[in-house]
């Protein structure tokens, strides 16, 4: 999730683990623990960018990292406050408050290596790396526990605003259900056979949804609005493994294909060499000529073919901002 949720969350855990002892230096404690584990975007500055990539999300967001470091930032906490909060609320504090941050991120696209160093990386697709729906409903009862020091008040305060945040969680996964339920029924009305389905939500809301299915030759991209009367229907974008066979021995392919999961697809246009990323959508409706929101060229260097990142534009942003509402009307 982005920085801002992940802070609320941060401080919301650490105001229902000490904030009777703590009062509102909880809110910088929870502040600085829900942030440590995305400090891994900071060390991805100083490397290679697909390097950067895979890292992120990784041993930071590890239930093993976290519990090495919990026990060591509840000691420094503990030394900070002088005795008002003992060793062991201190490191639980800690803990929860950093584990809860990859707990969310799971909940994204974006795969989380919770269980490093195992290679996997889990998703549960069900809410955009941005939503207010889920941040906002929290912040406003954590305003609401800074401008009161009744401890009863605080923890009721604290505990509405986690079960509104969770509630919304535990809908989205609900909604996300039916979506995939609704999209394996078209592929069946449709006699499609399929390997694989990945279902997920557009940014910014629970009503439009995306399939990306795998088929033996190909990918079918299709959409659903939880406004839909019409059935279904998917395009589809041809595998192209020819154009693999080049990048066979490349190392920033063979990477992007890690990071990815699978979910990709090679193609040329105007001869120039593309590796595009189908988890987070794309920006138009082309199969010809698709432009993926990540999507990165193959550009020759000194150092062979190097994988650079294409820019996006506030214009691309624009308009499938634009696409997206229109299509979440319903159709």
């Amino acid at each position: 999730m982005d920085s801002v949720t992940q802070i609320v969350l941060g401080i919301a855990v650490a105001e229902a683990c000490a904030g009777k002892k703590l009062q509102n230096r909880t809110f910088l404690y929870g502040a600085i623990l829900g942030t440590i584990p995305d400090l891994d975007v900071l060390v991805g500055k100083f490397m290679d960018p697909i390097d950067a990539i895979m890292i992120h999300r990784g041993m930071s967001h590890s239930l093993l990292f976290h519990l090495f470091l919990a026990p060591i930032l509840g000691w420094l906490i503990t030394k900070i406050e002088k005795q008002r909060i003992s060793f062991k609320e201190a490191s639980w504090m800690a803990f929860l408050c950093l584990f809860t941050h990859p707990l969310l991120d799971m909940c994204t696209t974006w795969g989380t290596q919770v269980l490093w160093p195992l290679p996997y990386r889990y998703s549960l697709n069900c809410i955009f790396v941005i939503d207010p729906l889920y941040t906002i409903p929290l912040l406003i009862f954590l305003i609401m526990v800074w401008r009161t020091k009744n401890n009863e008040l605080r923890t009721k305060y604290v505990r509405r605003g986690l079960f509104l945040s969770t509630g919304y969680m535990l809908l989205a996964l609900s909604i996300k259900s039916f979506a995939l339920y609704k999209f394996e029924k078209a592929l069946g009305d449709q006699n499609v056979s399929y390997d694989e389905i990945m279902v997920k939500p557009t940014p910014f809301n629970l009503i439009l949804w995306n399939a990306n299915v795998a088929t033996k030759e190909a990918y079918l991209l299709g959409d659903y609005s939880l406004f839909d009367t019409q059935p279904i229907t998917f395009t589809k974008y041809t595998k192209n493994p020819d154009l693999e066979i080049p990048l066979e021995n490349n190392v920033d392919f063979k990477k992007l294909k890690i990071s990815s999961e699978g979910w990709y697809l090679v193609d040329q246009v105007n001869g120039k060499t593309y590796f595009n990323d189908l988890r987070f959508g794309i920006l138009n409706d082309d199969p010809k000529a698709p432009q993926f929101v990540f999507s990165y060229e193959f550009v020759r260097s000194t150092e062979g073919l190097k994988a650079v990142e294409v820019p996006k534009t506030k214009r691309d942003a624009k308009a499938l901002l634009k696409k997206m509402f229109i299509r979440l009307k319903g159709n």
